[in-house]
């Protein structure tokens, strides 16, 4: 039978719901465990809540900290996410039926992207699991509520808990990470393969270092205990100095996910776990913003193919929850939409931007380099709605506007023409012409052979 440990989250899922139910809202003040060594960076004192924590805004600009990974490289803190432990005779045979990605072949260390479905086929959770004993797995992701509520859903052998106040996860990406973690840990880490990790140590303090790519280039994330985690940060970024390592606020932490043309749960898309009946709400933060007009809150969730994450390969060999709808989906000739990139009019952006210097109705502002809240918009063709436009960013690195978008699939050839509907019903809108681009928008270098450096 399956365990569920009830642990004391010291006040850090504490949430309050507005009248409809469906956004969080939160009140006290939870700064991340790694405030004691960013604190003193942080000199600008602005902050963002990134429930339930809160994590600096911008340390220095946000042009220098949004284009670190490409130039040189950031620390980032990312411990927000939730974090799951998953232990016993049961437990992979638990993620598996959950998880839509085969965890065959799966060696202690290894990282494996877990996508989690409803019945329906939609996401109802999705980020990444790794080995770390024989019958002992974490995940980490968007929303670790719906792994919780599946394991009461049957009977498993295992032990399942909620750990996310225990950890801290730091990202450190970009063509110097490998150089400024060697220095901090002291030892070569070019044994780590891309999705593999391993323990290192910090001064006397155990970390895992895990070689991910979330930025589109060279990268490894450091997990650990919270009570450590200001000093693994003041320490990581002190090695990191000679290297030209920068601090990561919030206000730039998700432009290289556009970059890399990597859809985020609660601002491309919404999980479906928030309908769920007994399940624990994920939920973003705040009213999604924007000139799309949904019908229904599910019309802001997506099946996994609409996001590139469909395959064969995913399907075979094991049962999860719902492949029926992915089976059904593939026979019916696949998604109708698919996700894509665009890159946005740089005359029309400019004409928006210089409208705040003239007379007449002034239109919505575009926050830079991006909103940090869900922001969706029409995608027009002929006048026509064909898809949604997502996570409106600014790269200073393309120095251009771009987004991601889901669009009917007859529309994907690259260089298409379409139009995206920018501003809130009821505000003067505006027609921005955007052409489709392949994602990633610039080269993946997230394979990077570091034998060689």
């Amino acid at each position: 039978m399956s365990r569920i440990v009830d642990q004391q989250r010291r006040g850090y899922e504490q949430q309050l719901r507005n009248a409809e139910g469906l956004f969080e809202t939160d009140r006290a003040m939870l700064l991340a465990p790694a405030s004691t060594g960013q604190d003193v960076f942080n000199v600008k004192g602005a902050y963002y809540s990134w429930t339930p924590l809160t994590v600096p805004l911008e340390y220095t600009n946000w042009t220098e900290e949004s284009a670190a990974h490409v130039e040189a490289c950031y620390i980032g803190d990312w411990t927000s996410i939730s974090k799951i432990r998953v232990r016993g005779p049961e437990a992979l045979a638990f993620l598996a039926r959950i998880g839509m990605n085969s965890l065959e072949k799966f060696a202690l260390g290894q990282i494996k992207h877990h996508v989690q479905l409803n019945e329906a086929g939609q996401i109802a959770s999705e980020g990444v699991v790794y080995r770390v004993g024989e019958e002992e797995f974490i995940y980490t992701g968007g929303g670790g509520d719906w792994a919780l509520w599946q394991a009461t859903q049957g009977s498993w052998d295992m032990e399942i808990e909620a750990i996310s106040p225990e950890m801290f996860i730091f990202e450190v990406q970009g063509p110097n990470s490998l150089f400024a973690l060697e220095k901090a840990t002291g030892e070569n880490l070019r044994d780590i393969r891309f999705n593999h990790s391993r323990m290192s140590q910090i001064g006397d303090i155990e970390v895992r270092v895990l070689r991910t790519g979330i930025s589109g280039e060279l990268g490894y994330e450091l997990h650990g205990s919270a009570d450590d985690a200001g000093a693994v940060w003041a320490a990581a970024f002190e090695a990191g100095k000679e290297f030209g390592i920068r601090q990561l606020g919030m206000r730039s932490l998700l432009v290289q996910h556009i970059e890399s043309g990597i859809a985020t749960v609660g601002l491309d898309y919404f999980p479906a776990s928030i309908v769920t009946p007994g399940a624990p709400k994920l939920l973003p933060r705040g009213t999604p913003t924007g000139s799309f007009i949904p019908q229904a809150v599910t019309d802001y969730f997506r099946m996994p193919g609409e996001l590139g994450w469909g395959n064969r390969r995913a399907r075979d060999g094991h049962d999860f929850v719902g492949r029926e709808a992915l089976e059904a989906q593939a026979a019916d000739g696949g998604p109708a939409r698919k996700l894509a990139g665009l890159i946005w009019n740089e005359q029309d952006i400019t004409d928006l931007f210089a409208a705040q210097f003239r007379g007449g109705p002034l239109p919505d502002s575009m926050e830079m380099p991006r909103a940090i809240g869900a922001e969706f918009d029409q995608v027009l063709a002929n006048g026509r709605q064909v898809g949604i436009s997502s996570s409106r960013t600014y790269s200073t690195v393309l120095r251009k506007m771009i987004s991601l978008c889901v669009i009917d699939r007859d529309l994907m050839e690259v260089g298409t023409q379409l139009t995206v509907l920018w501003g809130r019903p009821g505000t003067p809108q505006r027609e921005i012409r955007a052409t489709v681009a392949a994602l990633p928008f610039k080269e993946d270098r997230r394979r990077t052979d570091v034998s060689a450096l």
